[in-house]
């Protein structure tokens, strides 16, 4: 048994789709245990809303190495993103994007695909954001110095930034700390205390999460477990996401 659990984690691995003439890369994320949440940030700079820490059990996934950027999109639904800033780069992350148009997208990816891509659970995208099994513990996603790893308010030139320009973190994604929020599929809400078993967030809501921070906050929002939510319909001007599969 174990040398075909090992055989099957062996096989699991990045994958890397094109859409038109635009590829894109999905990072094999290993399921694994962790505690979500902070309970005594180190620099204590922790909201009420990221406790209790909990114990959580996720599955594999696949997650975009990469936020979605312009030319993905454009190549999913043949038409500009809502809005685009004055960076004339189509490497940068879609941004002012509503939940909903998220949604939209990935109907349309699959539909073009074949596949079932969505949006990440927001204990995935924290447990990703961590490293994983990788995980070295860091207070931002591959690092605990945010210059190394964030498009955040002192170091993006208050404007959004080509993606994979930073360090990757221990799984090789890059930005999830800084550039853009990224919507997740939950609905926000408190944390339940207890185990749980690859959590999706409350059953209904107001408002979906959205984790990593941005170019135009601080850098304590582009902590792993730094929240913040906002309606589904809401084109946040600094809201983006990513893929998971």
């Amino acid at each position: 048994m174990d040398l075909i659990l090992n055989m099957n984690k062996m096989e699991f691995k990045n994958k890397i789709f094109t859409v038109g003439d635009v590829s894109f890369e999905m990072v094999a994320v290993h399921g694994g245990t962790f505690m979500m949440g902070a309970a005594d940030d180190i620099d204590g700079d922790a909201d009420d809303d990221e406790k209790p820490v909990h114990k959580v059990y996720l599955s594999d996934y696949h997650l975009g190495k990469y936020e979605v950027t312009r030319e993905l999109w454009r190549a999913v639904m043949v038409s500009d993103p809502p809005e685009i800033s004055m960076i004339n780069d189509d490497t940068c992350p879609v941004e002012k994007i509503s939940w909903f148009d998220a949604m939209e997208f990935i109907e349309k990816l699959n539909a073009m695909t074949g596949e079932r891509f969505r949006l990440p659970t927001e204990a995935e995208w924290e447990y990703a954001a961590r490293g994983g099994e990788k995980s070295r513990n860091f207070k931002y996603s591959g690092s605990n110095n945010a210059a190394h790893v964030a498009w955040c308010f002192f170091n993006s030139g208050c404007m959004i930034n080509p993606v994979g320009h930073l360090k990757a973190n221990e799984l090789g994604i890059c930005d999830m700390s800084g550039n853009v929020w990224e919507w997740c599929a939950d609905w926000y809400g408190r944390y339940e205390k207890g185990d749980q078993m690859n959590p999706t967030g409350p059953s209904e809501g107001e408002r979906r999460v959205l984790r990593g921070g941005s170019w135009d906050f601080g850098a304590e929002y582009c902590r792993n477990t730094n929240r913040n939510s906002s309606n589904p319909k809401s084109r946040f001007y600094v809201s983006g996401f990513r893929l998971a599969l």
